[in-house]
């Protein structure tokens, strides 16, 4: 059974840092693109960050540029969300996602943050960030 686990959530104060991981379990990450996404209470869900399967080419939304980075071990078939410079406004259930099929790179901002592409989610990790 493919299942992605997140892990790493938790309640920061502003200006704070966290790291999220993504594992999987049944199949290896190294196959798949990977998204970040989130969603906060009575928001849609949104793409936060996407990394190809080499680890070569990510894409980040415009709200986390500069302070999210999005990286991957496939050795240990894992996938980081590192966020600095935590806000209030980031405040939200994490999730990641995995693409069986390589991701369509275009010169759109938001090439790859979309859910469309991705066919396996992970259950979520709550990042709460308050002081």
């Amino acid at each position: 059974q493919l299942q992605l686990v997140e892990s790493g959530g938790g309640l920061v104060q502003p200006g704070g840092s966290l790291r999220l991981s993504c594992t999987a379990s049944g199949f290896t990450l190294d196959n798949y693109a990977i998204g970040w996404f989130r969603q906060a209470p009575g928001k849609e869900r949104e793409g936060v960050a996407c990394i190809t399967r080499s680890g070569r080419i990510t894409n980040h939304a415009d709200s986390v540029k500069g302070r999210f980075t999005i990286s991957r071990d496939n050795a240990k078939n894992t996938v980081y969300l590192q966020m600095n410079s935590l806000k209030p406004d980031d405040t939200a259930i994490y999730y990641c996602a995995a693409a069986q099929k390589p991701l369509i790179i275009s010169t759109g901002r938001r090439w790859g943050l979309g859910m469309d592409p991705y066919d396996y989610w992970g259950q979520g990790t709550q990042v709460t960030v308050s002081s």
